[in-house]
């Protein structure tokens, strides 16, 4: 029997969810605005989220939230919003198969910039694995 950690049980989740996102994505954007489908799915996002956090009582922990969180959290949201504006009308003019490849290559970006300015490790395994999703994304998306 695998023994996974919860860490993965939930990024196997997101992943399966990702998936979701992009096929009811494509079928949904069908003669609609990239950018009004964006803003739906961020308001249902946004009550989904704050539905958690007052089911689990969390919510009393925004006092606690120091001035770098808000900061990082705020250009995160920034982000968020671009990638998934840019996400949305790719998905609207591409085939899903070829935009979730490239959008999948954020890994490599993500792997960079935790090695740049957080300083997490760059190890051969790491380096052989963001390769091969570098190759996979390539291939896929060769014309």
């Amino acid at each position: 029997m695998i023994n996974l950690s919860p860490w993965i049980v939930y990024a196997l989740l997101s992943a399966v969810f990702a998936a979701l996102t992009a096929i009811f994505a494509k079928a949904g954007l069908k003669q609609i605005d990239s950018d009004l489908a964006t803003a739906i799915r961020t308001a249902i996002v946004l009550l989904i989220t704050w539905g958690v956090v007052f089911y689990k009582g969390t919510s009393s922990q925004i006092s606690t939230l120091s001035k770098s969180n808000w900061i990082f959290l705020i250009l995160s949201a920034f982000a968020t919003g671009l990638s998934w504006l840019f996400y949305y009308r790719a998905l609207q003019l591409g085939q899903v198969a070829e935009v979730s490849a490239i959008d999948k290559g954020s890994i490599l970006f993500t792997v960079l910039l935790a090695f740049i300015f957080l300083k997490e490790p760059l190890t051969p395994k790491i380096i052989m694995g963001i390769s091969l999703i570098f190759i996979g994304m390539l291939v896929l998306v060769w014309k």
